[in-house]
């Protein structure tokens, strides 16, 4: 698990260490993957106040870490653009992000939280079954796509907090 330094707090997805961050993950998306359509593109309006939250993982002052959920529907969340930077992973820092972004997405009111990863992620896809996700068919504009995997993650009327 993370352990101090590490700060989380909600940020523009727009601002210079958001968009670092997210360019090294659209990087490394690229090199994985042959893109079939763009599931990368995501505005920063659908991660304001009351639609969603971008956060940003931070050792010693340092953006390390991002992610970002966003409300599909009013009882659906969607969490996107989870990247932690290769020297600090295996630290727990994104299990502590998406610990945050289920927060969010419980206290705006979601049951349930999805999300989509790629076949050549299985370290993403093992972090997401540790935490209780379950993979279930493709989702949405991700029903076609035979390089993502989804997951969802129920709430009900059990809340995380």
């Amino acid at each position: 698990m993370a352990q101090a330094p590490f700060s989380i707090s909600a940020e523009a997805s727009d601002s210079p260490d958001s968009l670092r961050l997210i360019v090294a993950l659209d990087d490394l998306l690229n090199g994985l993957y042959v893109i079939e359509n763009n599931f990368l593109e995501v505005s920063a309006d659908e991660f304001e106040a009351g639609h969603g939250t971008f956060l940003v993982a931070r050792e010693a002052g340092i953006a390390v870490g991002c992610g970002g959920v966003r409300l599909i529907s009013p009882e659906v969340a969607e969490v996107k653009r989870m990247f932690v930077v290769p020297a600090t992973r295996r630290r727990g820092i994104a299990a502590l992000i998406l610990a945050a972004l289920e927060e969010w997405a419980v206290q705006a009111g979601a049951d349930k939280v999805v999300l989509e990863t790629g076949f050549r992620q299985p370290t993403a896809m093992r972090l997401y079954e540790r935490v209780g996700y379950v993979e279930v068919p493709g989702l949405g504009p991700y029903a076609e796509s035979g390089q993502s995997r989804c997951y969802e993650k129920v709430f009900g009327d059990l809340r995380l907090y």
